[in-house]
């Protein structure tokens, strides 16, 4: 087990360094080209695939860092790139973590490379987990699962919503409930292959930020797929339905929950650092501003009004940081998150990005307002980071409840 340090090692460093060259060269000059679009930027992901950061092997490598710090540190200079862009790279990633955490070597070793395609056909993937009526209430979902034992198929049926490349995926992954009775503990992940009938694109959002990634409703009509997709396989899942309804009857449900508590936390520092990467590149577009911009004689920054304004920002990106790899680090440890600092680091992270925006914007007055400077599309990104992978509400709800070991509603 790693100690916990805040230092980058030379191989960490050199990565970091290479990810920063591409964020720069090649993800910022298409920022906002692509934000003005509001389309999958598919060439940006194949220059991507081409140098290796669009890939399985880079998001393996990073996770299985023994610091804990590969993740964020990766995830960091992605986002201070571009966030739109950067989620258009990750996005599936959230499905690929999703098969190999949970699928058999086989569904690893056939679906992973689908989900990526090639450098010279990139493909993405789409993970399906919330819907029109089941956000953070994940308790009410509604996508069913029915088992068809004489054709040994699975029968999907539902509509999924706020899909990160929901409907241009070539593979789907879809949470769906299997057993109503057991509530969240009755759910289920099935892989759509490609092409498969019944799947369909709903809704496309035109969002207020994050523009360059596809975000869509996923509609499920009768979606058979083979029992083959059903991650973990059926001997797994009936096994585990078991066990939970075991549990239930003996009252044990509580502790249940908290297992699952505990591995949401474990992924939220990852949005953290998206959140940290984008406030710290919005803090360096005012900062370079405020020590060239004259106005009365001199740079704006020799007033105090705006140096403690950028004072504070940057202590409060650092601080932002060193709270994201502490969880980052305590994950890959195996440290217990006694007071939720998985959800801490991803609170502060994402409202510390709000809040340094759009001080950047008033940093830089009109010309922050305009699209000609890049903080005002880092304003409207930022926005995602208190809503996503859990708002800054339940953040704070889950922190409340573990520090106090409260039911607190």
């Amino acid at each position: 087990m790693a100690e916990f340090t805040m230092e980058l090692n030379d191989d960490q460093k050199q990565v970091r360094d290479w990810i920063h060259g591409f964020a720069a060269d090649v993800m910022r000059p298409a920022a906002a080209e692509w934000d003005e679009r509001e389309e999958t930027p598919w060439p940006v992901i194949q220059e991507a695939a081409k140098v290796g950061i669009y890939s399985l092997d880079f998001y393996a490598q990073q996770f299985f860092d023994p610091t804990g710090l590969g993740i964020p540190m990766a995830m960091e200079e992605l986002f201070w790139g571009d966030a739109g862009i950067a989620l258009s790279i990750v996005g599936t990633g959230l499905a690929a973590i999703g098969v190999v955490a949970n699928g058999t070597e086989e569904q690893i070793g056939t679906w992973i490379p689908q989900m990526y395609g090639t450098p010279d056909d990139v493909k993405v993937a789409a993970f399906c987990s919330s819907e029109p009526d089941a956000g953070s209430d994940v308790g009410s979902m509604r996508t069913r699962a029915v088992y068809d034992r004489a054709k040994d198929e699975w029968v999907l049926n539902g509509t999924k919503t706020w899909a990160t490349n929901g409907g241009i995926a070539n593979v789907h992954i879809v949470v769906a409930v299997v057993d109503p009775e057991l509530g969240t503990k009755g759910h289920a992940s099935f892989i759509v292959p490609p092409n498969t009938p019944g799947l369909s694109q709903g809704q496309k959002f035109k969002k207020h930020g994050i523009r360059a990634s596809h975000t869509a409703e996923v509609v499920l009509e009768d979606v058979r797929i083979p029992g083959s997709c059903l991650l973990g396989g059926k001997e797994k899942l009936d096994e585990r339905l078991a066990r939970a309804h075991e549990r239930a009857r003996s009252g044990g449900g509580e502790r249940v929950k908290n297992a699952a508590m505990a591995t949401f936390e474990a992924s939220r520092p990852a949005v953290g650092a998206m959140a940290v990467g984008t406030a710290r590149a919005a803090y360096e577009v005012a900062l370079d501003y405020a020590k060239t911009r004259t106005q009365f004689g001199r740079p704006i920054i020799d007033n105090q009004g705006v140096a403690f304004q950028l004072a504070d920002m940057r202590t409060q990106i650092d601080a932002a940081r060193l709270l994201v790899w502490r969880a980052s680090w305590m994950a890959v440890a195996g440290r217990p998150f006694e007071s939720a600092e998985g959800s801490m680091s991803k609170l502060f992270a994402s409202e510390v990005a709000k809040k340094v925006t759009a001080q950047a914007v008033q940093i830089l007055g009109g010309n922050g307002f305009t699209r000609e400077y890049p903080v005002e599309r880092m304003h409207r990104d930022s926005a995602i980071y208190t809503i996503f992978e859990g708002t800054s509400e339940i953040q704070r709800l889950v922190i409340a409840r573990t520090i106090s070991g409260m039911p607190i509603r």
